[in-house]
């Protein structure tokens, strides 16, 4: 099954991560100089090239596996 960008609500975490493993995006905090517009889509840009870019066996914990 192919993996998807999937939203992720917890406890400890709301946001986008992986439906494959336990990688979850952490945007980085050079956004918030920009307009509203340009800021979300830096988000969308940065969640998407390392959403594409990770490897999900990296991620992967069978003790700690999200629940989908």
């Amino acid at each position: 099954m192919p993996r998807k960008l999937v939203w992720i609500e917890k406890q400890n975490f709301q946001g986008f991560g992986c439906s494959e493993c336990n990688w979850k995006f952490s945007a980085s905090d050079a956004l918030a100089d920009d307009s509203l517009d340009e800021m979300k889509r830096k988000y969308a840009a940065e969640r998407d090239k390392e959403f594409a870019a990770h490897t999900c066996v990296k991620h992967t914990n069978p003790t700690d596996r999200e629940t989908k």
